[in-house]
């Protein structure tokens, strides 16, 4: 995919700015985005230039033309060290006018003043996105948007209909719901003898928001996975990971080693796309014949999706020009161009109804395309913006004791949430 997994994923490392960038200070620019749009601004893409360089010299060209008295100079940065970039450039005072950003790479940037409210300074564009992407740039304890929506992502569940059948269930009503899932799971590990798992991945956050779990309080001060609901979600984990229901390999499981379980009918039930239906043609083709697509598990009724966005600095010099830019961007009509370029979907309200993703044409790209669209349009980022990768890892290690019986579920969600409030408190 020519966009890296990390940037789709939203999953940076957490930025922490230094001290010097968080004070009071000079606020620079104004955030009146009202006046005319005029001035020379710089917009930074997350190593992009590469595979879509003609496409962002066609938008540049396009806002110019549109709006003579601008220039924008166009700036690209790889993958690797994209969030320590922003941390030197935050400080040092040189951020770009607008700025290709994840969610938990806004955050600090919002705390330390340097990320335009779009709540007040763009209210009036609201309307134009889905109501839960225009959400996923916003920080708990504070009030306000600080990005606009850019693409989405998300994907659909792929399921073994074979091994569904052969275990008594019907293959054409996979599981929607946590509790649909546990029940297929242990009547799968029971008639194979626990030769077939159901899934082959621990619990993540996102699993917990999709159960229904209240990840952190609305303050953004401390994390709550561990109230009755989460301990009941690990719980049942447990239960299917004794049981066999839940592969034996889950604990050190990657999205490789999954898709090779999935693929030789170890395990019935894993996330993927439309490569991953490429791959079932050429080198399982029984699977492949036998192969379901269905919405994520959850329990709330909406899925899980990742966000992108396009954020404005707050102290631009040219704020009615960067916020300009910034819609024209994350817009639908080049949204749409975009999204026809790479696997993406466009976070603009109405452009997911688009015959592009509702019609199949018989490919095994449009099945996918078609399927995670549908899923999207009311669809939430579950990641709180505050959770790093390394309170990832937290949760994960404690998870594992929980599941081997090194711990109880109740205990191992306590001590997770005492160790991401400890490195919560330590991004400031």
């Amino acid at each position: 995919m020519p966009i890296p997994r990390r940037a789709l994923v939203a999953a940076a490392v957490a930025l922490v700015l230094p001290l010097s960038a968080c004070g009071s200070g000079d606020s620079g620019g104004s955030t009146d985005a009202s006046g005319k749009i005029e001035g020379d601004i710089t917009f930074q893409t997350w190593n992009l230039r590469a595979n879509f360089k003609p496409y962002f010299e066609g938008v540049v060209a396009d806002f110019e033309k549109k709006y003579p008295g601008t220039h924008v100079k166009w700036i690209d940065q790889p993958a690797e060290g994209y969030a320590d970039k922003i941390s030197a450039d935050a400080a040092g005072g040189t951020l770009p006018d607008v700025v290709n950003v994840s969610p938990d790479l806004v955050a600090p940037l919002a705390k330390a003043g340097l990320a335009l409210d779009l709540d007040k300074s763009a209210a009036r564009y609201k309307k134009e996105y889905l109501a839960g992407a225009w959400a996923g740039h916003q920080v708990p304890g504070m009030t306000g948007t600080y990005a606009f929506p850019w693409y989405l992502n998300t994907g659909p569940l792929f399921y073994n209909k074979s091994l569904f059948e052969k275990a008594g269930l019907d293959a054409s009503q996979p599981p929607t719901t946590y509790d649909e899932l546990f029940t297929d799971a242990l009547r799968l590990a029971d008639k194979s003898d626990g030769k077939v798992a159901t899934l082959a991945n621990v619990p993540t956050i996102e699993d917990f928001g999709r159960y229904g779990v209240e990840l952190m309080n609305k303050e953004g001060t401390a994390f709550s996975f561990n109230d009755a609901k989460g301990v009941q979600l690990l719980t049942k984990y447990k239960e299917l990971y004794d049981a066999k229901a839940l592969d034996p390999q889950a604990l050190t499981a990657t999205p490789e080693s999954s898709g090779k379980k999935f693929l030789t009918g170890a395990v019935a039930m894993n996330p993927g796309s439309a490569l991953d239906l490429g791959n079932f043609k050429k080198q399982a083709p029984n699977l492949y014949k036998n192969i379901g697509i269905t919405d994520q598990i959850t329990s709330t009724g909406k899925v899980n999706m990742y966000v992108m966005g396009v954020m404005v600095n707050a102290r631009t010099k040219h704020t009615p020009a960067a916020v300009a830019f910034a819609h024209f961007v994350t817009d639908a009509q080049n949204q749409m161009s975009f999204a026809k370029k790479v696997a993406i979907f466009p976070s603009t309200a109405g452009s997911l109804d688009d015959p592009y993703f509702t019609k199949e044409d018989g490919t095994d790209e449009t099945r996918v395309r078609v399927a995670a669209a549908k899923s999207l349009k009311n669809a939430v980022n579950y990641t709180p913006v505050l959770f790093s990768e390394q309170m990832k890892t937290a949760l994960r290690n404690e998870i594992a004791k929980a599941l081997q019986g090194k711990q109880s579920p109740r205990t191992a969600l306590d001590n997770a949430v005492k160790a991401c409030g400890t490195l919560l408190r330590q991004q400031g």
